[in-house]
């Protein structure tokens, strides 16, 4: 019995020194292909006139191309012949120029990735979950989470509309 208990502790001991600073393990443990990374091409189609064909673009985008996100905003009723225009449309530019009117600060991405790396390593994973490799993603960030029902409870009182919460039972 004693040496099945040393033989975890050994495990456990062993575990804890790993060197994964990940909180969710979402590496995929075969060598396989991805499966998401594949999109079928469309189907070839005679266009009504052949003058509409676009000029050949050798080591270019092909029509037949698959082309996800122009999908997508065209069927949710976009102009997907918008997303590969430059800079900011000028639909959009009164919301940039308000969300930047105290000012942006530069490299905010860097800032926040360099914070939120320190904040992992602080609630990083414990010796158990490292030998047994649970993610800690909820645990760790659990602090910084909204309790959707106190808020709902701590808003009705007040007379702000929730539409999409449930009715207040009687």
């Amino acid at each position: 019995m004693r040496a099945l208990a040393l033989g975890f502790m050994v495990v456990a001991a062993l575990g804890a020194c790993s060197d994964d600073g990940r909180l969710m393990n979402t590496r995929s443990s075969s060598d396989g292909p991805d499966e998401f990374s594949i999109l079928p091409t469309r189907a070839l189609s005679m266009p009504p006139d052949l003058a509409q064909l676009p000029p050949p673009t050798p080591g270019g985008a092909n029509i037949t191309d698959p082309a996800p996100a122009a999908d997508a905003v065209a069927a949710l009723g976009g102009d997907p012949g918008r997303l590969s225009a430059q800079g900011v449309g000028a639909g959009d530019g009164a919301l940039i120029a308000h969300a930047g009117r105290a000012g942006v600060t530069p490299g905010i991405r860097q800032v926040t990735a360099a914070e939120d790396q320190a904040y992992r390593s602080r609630h990083g994973r414990r010796a158990l979950e490292r030998v047994t490799r649970n993610g800690v993603y909820y645990r760790a960030y659990r602090p910084q989470t909204l309790d959707s029902w106190s808020e709902l409870d701590r808003w009705r009182p007040t007379g702000v509309q929730t539409p999409s919460a449930p009715p207040v039972a009687d």
